[in-house]
């Protein structure tokens, strides 16, 4: 039987010719569409892309999948039990991420200081105001909670800024850029001291409701809150309450508990917040760099018998 690969997306030729280089006895299934990769599940071999209605079938059927390439960083979506059960291969994208997020990260951080997201609010009532504007990004402290591709970039742009750069990961170890790292259980600690906190772990048990009523409290009330990694690693209420009191001065969110953000949720009506419909990762060069630089890298191991090691998935921590 001809060994199978099923992509989920629509790819320009460029990429799909150079999968096809390194796969030329292969069968090889590429589209959005769930009509084109649908029938073609059981007998996948490699699936790069998940998708949430594949499930049913690679849960309820005996199937041939030996890897699955995700094409988000993000894996809390995946039915993880299972796929370390049957002993298959997960690997992430994360490390696409790290220029469009940490510019949306800045985008979201400038338009706090030079009062961007307020002048918009006038602009469209015709309304000539200084609304107060007075602050600057140059030499204020940022908290960076999980330095990994995204927080070491922003890192890089925090110092450009003369900024001082607090970080946060599960090592603690130093990290370029980096003035000073602690590790998970520092946060505490490292909250009261920044005038930017920007969260961007990624979903895990460890992580989900991490930041709610006391992390707000040990926050600044000049702060500002911005959130790229997921919603579930918020309370979202507890959050609501620390603007609404003033605990801190804002928020910027890419990320929230429910997706898309209902219409009654009182985030969207806040003038101290700026929503990003969880568009902080998107760029005209996704799809180059899941295939150049992790995808083909990891298929190129896989075929001389060797364990993806790109971004593969550790099961133990769901990262």
């Amino acid at each position: 039987m001809t060994r199978k690969l099923v992509i989920t997306q629509n790819l320009d030729e460029f990429l799909l010719t150079k999968v096809i280089e390194i796969l030329p006895d292969w069968t090889i299934i590429t589209g959005s569409d769930p009509s084109i990769w649908e029938p073609h599940l059981n007998d996948a071999e490699i699936i790069a892309g998940w998708k949430k209605q594949m499930e049913d079938t690679i849960l309820q059927t005996d199937i041939n999948l030996k890897w699955l390439q995700t094409w988000s960083a993000g894996v809390n979506k995946v039915p993880l039990d299972y796929f370390q059960e049957k002993k298959i291969h997960v690997t992430s994208a994360n490390g696409v991420h790290g220029y469009p997020i940490s510019e949306t990260i800045f985008a979201l951080m400038l338009s706090f200081t030079r009062k961007i997201h307020t002048y918009v609010r006038q602009q469209t009532k015709q309304t000539w105001h200084h609304a107060n504007m007075n602050q600057e990004l140059h030499e204020k402290t940022v908290g960076i909670i999980g330095v990994g591709h995204i927080g070491r970039e922003t890192a890089k742009i925090a110092k450009a800024f003369g900024m001082k750069v607090l970080g946060i990961r599960n090592s603690g170890g130093q990290e370029e850029n980096v003035d000073e790292m602690y590790t998970s259980s520092d946060l505490h600690k490292v909250l009261p001291q920044c005038d930017f906190v920007i969260v961007t772990l990624p979903l895990t048990a460890k992580t989900k409701g991490l930041f709610g009523k006391v992390e707000f409290e040990f926050m600044k009330n000049s702060s500002i809150f911005i959130n790229i990694g997921r919603g579930a690693i918020v309370k979202e209420t507890e959050l609501i309450e620390a603007l609404e009191t003033q605990q801190i001065a804002g928020a910027g969110l890419d990320v929230f508990e429910i997706e898309p953000l209902p219409k009654d949720n009182p985030l969207w009506k806040m003038e101290n917040v700026i929503i990003t419909p969880h568009t902080s990762g998107s760029t005209e060069h996704y799809n180059q760099r899941v295939i150049e630089n992790i995808f083909i890298p990891n298929l190129k191991d896989y075929l001389k018998g060797k364990t993806p090691s790109v971004n593969l998935l550790n099961f133990e921590k769901g990262y």
